[in-house]
Order: C-alpha cells, then structure tokens, then sequence
C-alpha cells in the first residue's frame, strides 16, 4: 500500500517513564524511537520543572532489549553534553561509541541519533562531522518546524513539533494532519521526553491524542528508521 500521511515519534533520554509512555503506544499502534545515553542507564537523577521535583532516572542497560522492543532505539551521545561546545574529535567518540554500546545492547545496528541539549544544540560544523565520522544515517534537532514536510537534510532535520510542550497545539497540529487531502506525502514528527509528562496532567492529556491519531488506515505508523526507509523507497 502506498501511504501520503506517516506518524513517527522520537522521544529522549531513556527515562524509566519510557515504559509507562511504551504501554499507550503499544496500546494504541503507535510507533516510537527512543534515544538513549549508554553511559547513563541506569543513573538516579532528579530534574525541577515548574517548581516541581520530577524523576528522571534512567533505565539499567540490562532492560534496554526487552523494554524498547517493540520500537527503535536510537543514539543520544555517552553523556548528554552540548555537541557544540565539543572538539570534533570528541564528538565522534560521544555519538559512535554510545551508537556501537546501543547496538550491543539491543541486537542490531543502531543508525539514528537525537542531538542532546536544549537551545541551539547543533550547528553545521557538528552535523558534517557526525555524517562523515559516524554510522549515524540521520539526526534529529530540536527546531520545530510546525509543518509536515519532509526533511531536506537528514542530519539536521526538524521535527513537526514537541509533544509535551503544548497539547493544544499538538492536537491542533494532529487534527490538521488527519485532516490532509494530498498526493503528496507529509510526516507528522513528534519528540518529547515521557518525564514530562508527569506534570500538568500530560498522562491523561497524551492518551487523548494517541487516541485521536490511531486506528487510521491512511497512516503509516512507525519508527524514526522505517519511516526514513520508506521516504527513500518512493522518492
């Protein structure tokens, strides 16, 4: 079957919220990639967020198989640092020894990657050199892009927009998505973190619009890589 419309999310940080947030997409038939920092599982952290104590602790390499095997994992560096504050040396090392440590740990070569850091976590200097000196096949930034067109640089890519940022907006942007007319294929791109989604009721307001997305017979669902490996069979 030939799709116009693919759904995809990319969620970060390898939190052991993940497992909860894998229960409604296995629930609904959505599909993620969940990019992880290997030299961090398993690590007990705690992050503030609107004057709000949130766990963020990490889950044990022992898990990592089992837990995201319905879904991709993908590379997110060794330890979550700004890329472009980095040595390019230094960068290759953070995104190829945690992508090779990932691969060990699920089975299969692990191709994708999530710039880690919020603000402006990439430049051109740093996306040439994970293309050149990595196995990395594409890279994901955090600008969103408020549409739903297809990348033009897999390395610098835009997703749709932040699942957990705004709801509203989210659900607006999911309506407009089921709503497409086209002969033209459009993606629908979501990234996010599950921890945020402890707060501000995100649980009950994600099953929302999982339950919106799902069940459509004219969407592809699924994973960063799949998604990416369909574009390039039609293209």
């Amino acid at each position: 079957m030939m799709y116009k419309k693919i759904l995809t999310f990319s969620f970060d940080d390898g939190v052991t919220q993940d497992i909860r947030f894998i229960e409604l997409l296995d629930k609904y038939g959505l599909k993620c990639t969940f990019n992880l920092n290997s030299d961090k599982l398993g690590a007990d952290e705690t992050l503030v967020i609107n004057n709000q104590p949130v766990s963020h602790k990490k889950v044990l390499s022992e898990q990592v198989k089992d837990i995201y095997k319905n879904h991709e994992v993908a590379s997110h560096t060794l330890t979550h640092p700004f890329l472009t504050t980095l040595e390019p040396s230094e960068v290759t090392r953070q995104v190829e020894c945690d992508r090779q440590k990932l691969s060990e740990l699920v089975g299969y070569e692990v191709v994708g990657f999530a710039y880690p850091g919020g603000g402006v976590n990439f430049n051109e200097n740093v996306a040439h050199t994970i293309k050149t000196t990595t196995g990395v096949k594409y890279a994901r930034t955090i600008v969103p892009s408020n549409n739903f067109d297809l990348p033009d640089d897999m390395f610098t890519f835009s997703p749709t927009a932040s699942f957990c940022k705004d709801f509203e907006e989210v659900k607006s942007l999911s309506q407009k998505f089921l709503n497409l007319n086209t002969d033209e294929v459009k993606l629908l791109y979501l990234w996010g973190h599950s921890y945020e989604l402890d707060i501000n009721d995100g649980w009950k307001k994600a099953e929302e619009i999982f339950r919106m997305l799902s069940g459509r017979e004219d969407i592809l669902y699924c994973t960063n890589t799949e998604a990416f490996s369909y574009l390039k069979k039609i293209r």
